[in-house]
């Protein structure tokens, strides 16, 4: 499962994503953390990045998008992953697109988070008010202005995804102001519905149960063969004493009938035949 998350500062996204990735065993991918693991191991496309960071440059798509592929190829992202922090702009979506193409990876879909941006502002205000009145120091980048700031900036250079996505028919969009638990049984049940989800495996309960039936069903299935078997021999093995008795009750018959002369020539027959049995054998 590949995703990306999609929405304004404030809409709950990382709440989200960290739900995805404990349900679902995937991994979540922050470009930012992505950057300093990089450069901390010396890849060569690390190496690239710390020098443009150290020369105070902005990372160019290339490199993050190179970063990306690396990340991606790694064995804990084979179930998936969720995308933090990237696309931020419709080239950063294309390059995007072009790196699953060469890996012949698909994405799954994009859930926009939409928001009322009015009660984003409402909220952090009401959480400034609630940290002061604690004695404790508003964070620079938790007030009103900061957030008014960050939200034109998604308008202007994120927004543009959602058209993007959409065109693509890859856009799912989550109203993200109802509750977090709201909104993550409607992702997934959304993922349900596109089939993004891996089936479920079969609960151990369940799994023992059908071994142990399994079990049963060949203990009975055998002995029931055995049965079976032994009655077959048991129809083979009367068959001789059947042709016995009948041998018997002829020369009955024939001593009633003709005396002894007939009685030995009634019995010879079924003598001569066991012989030639036995000689066989």
């Amino acid at each position: 499962m590949r995703l990306i998350l999609l929405g304004p500062p404030g809409s709950g996204k990382g709440t989200q994503a960290q739900r995805l990735v404990h349900k679902h065993g995937i991994v979540q991918l922050s470009t930012g953390e992505m950057l300093r693991a990089a450069v901390a191991a010396g890849t060569p496309i690390g190496l690239q990045a710390k020098e443009i960071m150290a020369n105070g440059g902005l990372v160019p798509d290339e490199v993050v998008v190179g970063i990306i592929a690396d990340r991606i190829e790694l064995p804990d992202a084979k179930k998936g992953f969720i995308l933090d922090g990237f696309p931020r702009t419709v080239p950063q979506a294309a390059a995007l697109d072009e790196l699953l193409k060469k890996k012949h990876l698909k994405l799954d879909a994009v859930i926009e988070l939409r928001v009322n941006e009015s009660a984003l502002l409402d909220r952090v205000e009401r959480r400034a008010e609630e940290t002061r009145a604690r004695g404790e120091e508003v964070r620079l980048d938790d007030t009103p202005e900061v957030l008014t700031k960050r939200l034109a900036q998604y308008r202007s250079l994120t927004e543009p995804l959602i058209h993007y996505y959409s065109e693509r028919r890859k856009l799912l969009t989550v109203d993200g102001m109802m509750t977090i638990e709201h909104v993550t049984r409607e992702i997934n049940r959304i993922l349900g519905a596109i089939g993004a989800l891996e089936p479920k495996a079969e609960a151990p309960v369940k799994k023992a149960a059908k071994a142990v039936a399994k079990t049963v069903a060949e203990g009975t299935k055998k002995p029931a063969k055995a049965a079976k078997k032994a009655a077959k021999g048991a129809k083979k093995a009367a068959k001789p004493a059947a042709k016995a008795a009948k041998s018997v009750s002829k020369a009955r018959r024939a001593l009633k009938v003709g005396g002894a002369r007939k009685v030995a020539k009634a019995v010879k027959k079924p003598a001569k035949k066991l012989t030639k049995k036995r000689a066989k054998r």
